[in-house]
């Protein structure tokens, strides 16, 4: 049988992969000069292969759809990548959060496995800098028979794997037109927005921080209007020019895009970020610190007496915002005003403006709407032949390996299928 899958990054390879080993005639189709391009970006360049937690745990770190993916996670498990990978000569290691990387730190050496494992079936044929135009359907617009491409050629297949990533990084080929040819052929498609995506926040306090990484810190974001709590994380965030990012604000960005009525909260000023710097101490513990510090700078001005609790580039910041004088000298400091600074260590307030744009984002949310795709096979209820995997599927995740394994075993579903 010939298989026709478009897209070359992970779900497409593992696709490809999973199809030929089940005897098929397989021709991969990707628009770029290589396969695998966002793997290179992925991690900061180091390649996050996938999370050790066990498999069963996964659907947990999916707040979009994760339930959807049961059957996928067990076709193909964190287990079964790592495998493939270390089959192909490249060891990996475990670090903070169960993340799973290669020992080289090189998302390069993992494109490379994932090529050489597509390279050893001589029953896939890779088409480079092929862009697909449109699916081909029967008279009766129920079932594929084939591809045509951009430059008007057509590719006759019974079998069409739909892999075109999601609408994120557009510049390693993911701009969308995945959902452009689905829609074309019936499917519906869940409004796209960016997941794991940095945040707009109140210019005032960024800018000033612009740079600044705060790690081991703990993050809550609220709606003080209905005095909810959107999300908790701990871990690291960073300042930026724009407002916030980081693995902890990414996170919270698969919560915050999924709170009701969050563009009318964000728009007035309702959505507020509070780190706690020090939440190793309690309230208590935290008071006793300062007063150790501040016995031991007890004749230097306030300015001077903080250098050893705080990183030097949020002091100017946390003074302004105590309403203790800078000038003033430690031993005059009061009670009140030393609880203030406690609850400011505690609660540093942030307002979020808003969500960066899709194209800024790791990942995805949105995309062909699930209730239209058989979750044991990947293939559309509306059209037979026609499969999907990865990103364009209305599923998204938290950061840790997640996204990618959602790539790989929707891949390797849709292939074996």
């Amino acid at each position: 049988m010939k298989v026709v899958v478009i897209g070359g990054g992970p779900a497409g390879i593992l696709a490809s992969i999973s199809s030929a080993e089940n005897g098929n005639e397989v021709i991969l189709l990707e628009k770029n000069n290589i396969l695998g391009k966002k793997i290179l970006i992925t991690g900061k360049g180091r390649c996050n292969i996938t999370n050790s937690i066990d498999i069963d745990e996964f659907t947990k770190n999916v707040p979009g759809n994760g339930k959807f993916l049961y059957s996928a996670f067990h076709n193909f498990s964190n287990k079964d990548i790592i495998s493939l990978i270390e089959k192909n000569g490249l060891k990996v290691k475990e670090e903070r959060g169960n993340r799973i990387f290669p020992v080289t730190d090189r998302a390069e050496d993992v494109r490379k496995c994932l090529e050489k494992e597509v390279l050893k079936h001589s029953n896939i044929a890779i088409k480079y800098n092929t862009e697909v135009k449109e699916i081909l359907l029967n008279e009766n617009k129920d079932s594929v028979v084939g591809v045509k491409l951009s430059n008007g050629e057509n590719i006759l297949s019974s079998k069409v794997i739909l892999a075109t990533g999601g609408k994120s990084y557009s510049r390693t080929g993911s701009t969308g037109d995945g959902y452009i040819m689905a829609k074309k052929v019936g499917h519906s498609i869940e409004k796209i927005k960016g997941s794991l995506v940095p945040l707009k926040a109140d210019l005032n306090i960024c800018q000033k921080l612009q740079g600044l990484s705060l790690r081991n810190v703990g993050i809550k974001i609220l709606d003080i209007e209905q005095g909810k709590n959107i999300y908790n994380d701990f871990g690291e965030m960073l300042f930026t020019h724009f407002g916030v990012s980081g693995p902890t604000i990414l996170s919270s960005s698969a919560h915050l895009l999924r709170y009701k009525n969050i563009d009318n909260l964000l728009s007035e000023n309702k959505v507020k970020l509070y780190i706690d710097l020090k939440p190793a101490l309690n309230s208590e513990e935290l008071d006793r610190r300062i007063l150790r510090d501040f016995e031991k700078f007890k004749n230097k001005e306030f300015k001077n007496s903080l250098d050893e609790l705080l990183p030097k580039k949020i002091i100017d910041s946390v003074i302004q915002l105590s309403k203790i004088d800078k000038y003033k000298r430690v031993n005059e400091i009061t009670k009140e005003e030393r609880y203030n600074l406690i609850t400011l260590l505690k609660n540093f307030e942030v307002t979020i403006l808003g969500f960066r744009p899709v194209e800024e984002a790791i990942v995805t949310a949105g995309g062909i709407n699930i209730k239209e795709i058989n979750p044991k096979t990947m293939e559309s209820k509306l059209v037979k032949g026609l499969y999907f995997a990865g990103e364009i599927i209305d599923v998204d995740a938290y950061t840790g390996g997640f996204n990618l394994q959602i790539a790989y075993s929707t891949g390797y579903t849709a292939g074996n299928n």
